[in-house]
């Protein structure tokens, strides 16, 4: 199932060139609110049965005539995976951008996870906002985004798909500087619209296997980032397995597993555009911030 978050937080199943719109399936105490598809993943096996019937009784809508929202606006927690791919490794660990004081580039085996804050998040239909920073430049990822289905807390790896509800197109914009220092991680790739997903929530019986899907990245139609998840360092599962041995993550909850090589600069006027195989692509504009 595609799944679509549209107008006034309205849930759709996505059918070709039309939204079925099927909020109805959800408690109405959580219509209208950004909330609403929480709710909808976390209680997906009560609600899957009635979605059939909630289709043919709902409005439908041209996909072009809706405005997308993220298709999970507030994510409890979003989880990120450092260097998961050995080209991106290879192009970072020489680039300019990187202080000649800071840590080596490991894998998630080696050294986990880092956060992105909730606030990050931004949809398809919302410019990337570059912030006025002198002497920072400011860099695309493309990257599949997980999506959290139930509760896992201390999970195997073996059992790490059960607990995920699907899978989206996630950007993560990161700032970074030509000079020694460096702020945070977790600030440089934290600032209002720097966490783009979507276009689509798939849901997991959509994808086969989601360690053979096809990642590009376009800026300005020019490729920049053209790669497979087969190639990820650590995958999915064990992603999940060693995510879970530290916090539990919850329905809603977003991991992003890590950018390929071609990573590289974005400025306000360029469109950058992002697809996976099976996902969906996003194209976005790229701005100024107003404030």
């Amino acid at each position: 199932m595609r799944i679509a978050l549209f107008n006034d937080y309205r849930i759709g199943s996505v059918n070709g060139s039309r939204v079925a719109d099927i909020t109805e399936v959800v408690d109405t105490r959580w219509h209208g609110t950004p909330y609403v598809i929480n709710e909808f993943i976390a209680h997906w096996d009560q609600i899957n049965p009635s979605i059939s019937a909630a289709m043919d009784r709902a409005d439908t809508h041209e996909l072009a005539g809706v405005r997308l929202l993220p298709p999970v606006p507030r994510p409890g927690q979003i989880l990120a995976a450092p260097a998961n791919y050995r080209a991106h490794v290879s192009e970072m660990t020489g680039s300019r951008h990187r202080p000649a004081n800071a840590q080596a580039l490991l894998s998630p085996r080696e050294v986990g996870f880092f956060v992105k804050s909730p606030g990050s998040v931004s949809g398809p239909s919302d410019a990337i906002e570059l912030p006025p920073i002198p002497g920072r430049s400011f860099h695309h990822e493309v990257e599949l985004g997980v999506v959290i289905g139930k509760p896992a807390r201390g999970i195997s790896r073996e059992r790490a798909r059960e607990h995920i509800f699907g899978y989206l197109v996630l950007l993560d914009m990161t700032m970074r500087t030509d000079g020694e220092h460096q702020e945070e991680r977790t600030m440089r790739k934290s600032f209002e619209t720097f966490t783009p997903i979507g276009p689509f929530l798939v849901t997991a019986d959509e994808i086969a296997d989601p360690t053979a899907l096809r990642l590009r990245l376009w800026v300005n139609d020019e490729l920049r980032q053209d790669a497979d998840t087969a190639d990820l360092i650590v995958g999915v599962d064990e992603l999940i397995e060693r995510a879970s041995a530290v916090v539990t993550l919850q329905p809603g909850d977003i991991y992003a597993t890590g950018t390929p090589d071609g990573v590289g600069p974005v400025e306000a006027g360029d469109t950058v555009r992002a697809g996976i195989d099976g996902l969906g692509e996003m194209s976005i504009p790229v701005t100024e911030r107003g404030w």
